[in-house]
């Protein structure tokens, strides 16, 4: 059984969202206190999380930010914060997916089905066989979602390692940013496709030996990004 974790201060919304969850069969555990669920989200082996962003002790950001460090499951902020400058940071540190308050419980399980089927795929759960892409000292290994620079392992997060597994896998074609959005993200996510630039720059942030100059990822300005071998 899928265990989820929720963590969310308005105890009657995390009990709408746990009994929506449960009756298609999922296990769930809630924390309302922010530092109490990083603390279980860190101990314990969930399959996926549903955040709010407007905790008390601990924003949902940086919980956000501390989760993803350290874990590489599918996170989904729901919030009442909902400009879109909150959805680009979301996603920006990590974030899976970003739903707005007050929201449709049933469009909520189908998010987190939907995310969760997409998690399986790219995790090769059905037991496919390792492939690894060498460029440089750069080591994609895509079946284990593991990246390293010569020996270090880089932590990148869900997303972070799709765009660059998905260019690398292509290189030396050039795809816009609505193309990347669209083959990452895909049509049962909402958000803006400039977070794309968000995530390429924490890429080059850790893949890159001066993310000023980057080797990798380049962008052709007015085109998209074209990864380069």
């Amino acid at each position: 059984m899928r265990k989820i974790l929720i963590i969310e201060d308005q105890q009657s919304i995390a009990e709408l969202e746990r009994d929506y969850l449960e009756i298609n069969g999922f296990q769930v555990d809630i924390k309302n206190n922010g530092r109490e669920g990083l603390v279980q989200a860190l101990k314990n082996n969930y399959d996926l999380i549903l955040l709010d962003l407007m905790l008390p002790d601990i924003n949902g950001f940086e919980i956000c930010k501390k989760i993803r460090k350290e874990k590489n499951i599918p996170i989904l902020i729901i919030s009442a914060k909902g400009e879109d400058i909150d959805k680009i940071r979301g996603l920006g540190l990590g974030a899976d997916d970003y739903i707005s308050k007050p929201f449709s419980p049933s469009e909520l399980v189908a998010r987190v089905k939907a995310h969760l089927s997409r998690f399986d795929r790219l995790t090769n759960q059905q037991g496919e066989s390792t492939k690894e892409i060498h460029i440089q000292d750069l080591t994609i290994n895509q079946a284990a979602r593991q990246v390293y620079l010569g020996e270090k392992k880089i932590i990148l997060t869900t997303k972070e390692f799709d765009i660059l597994n998905f260019l690398a896998s292509h290189p030396n074609v050039v795809f816009s940013k609505e193309a990347i959005y669209d083959r990452i993200w895909g049509d049962d996510s909402y958000g803006d496709i400039a977070t794309i630039a968000v995530h390429i720059k924490k890429i080059r942030g850790k893949i890159e030996k001066d993310p000023q100059r980057p080797r990798y990822i380049e962008t052709l300005w007015g085109s998209g990004y074209r990864f380069n071998i």
